[in-house]
C-alpha cells in the first residue's frame, strides 16, 4: 500500500524545486552581466582619462574615445580638468534584461571615474 501512495512523489518534488532553481540561475546570470558591464565602464573611464590627458582638447578626446571603444549605450561622459590633472567620469544605466529577474530588480546605475596627470600634447 505504501508504494502505491508514493507514486508521483518525484514528479511533485521536481515541480516544486525546478522553478526555484531556474530563478536562482537567472539571478546568477543577471549578476554576471552587471559585473561584466561594471568592468567595461571602469576600463572605459581609465582609457578615456588616458586619451584626455595627452590631448589638447581633453573633453572631446574622452567623449570620442568612449564613443568609438564602447558597445554600451547610452553612456554619460563628464570630463573635468584642473591645472595638472584630468578626471573622466563614465556612467551607464544597465537595464536588468534577464527574463523574470528584470521584472523584479530595478536597473543598475554604474559609474566609474579615473584621474590622470595632464601631459603636453
Amino acid at each position: 500500500m505504501s508504494a502505491r501512495r508514493d507514486r508521483g512523489q518525484a514528479a511533485v518534488e521536481f515541480a516544486i524545486v525546478v522553478p526555484v532553481v531556474v530563478v536562482l540561475v537567472l539571478g546568477i546570470v543577471q549578476v554576471a552581466v552587471v559585473a561584466a558591464h561594471r568592468l567595461a565602464v571602469e576600463h572605459l573611464a581609465r582609457a578615456a582619462a588616458r586619451a584626455a590627458s595627452v590631448s589638447s582638447d581633453p573633453a572631446s578626446a574622452a567623449s570620442g574615445f568612449v564613443a568609438d571603444a564602447s558597445g554600451l549605450e547610452p553612456l554619460d561622459v563628464v570630463t573635468s580638468t584642473t591645472a595638472s590633472t584630468v578626471t573622466v567620469t563614465v556612467a551607464f544605466t544597465d537595464p536588468t534584461s534577464v527574463p523574470v529577474i528584470g521584472a523584479v530588480i530595478a536597473d543598475v546605475r554604474l559609474t566609474a571615474s579615473a584621474t590622470m596627470p595632464l601631459e603636453p600634447p
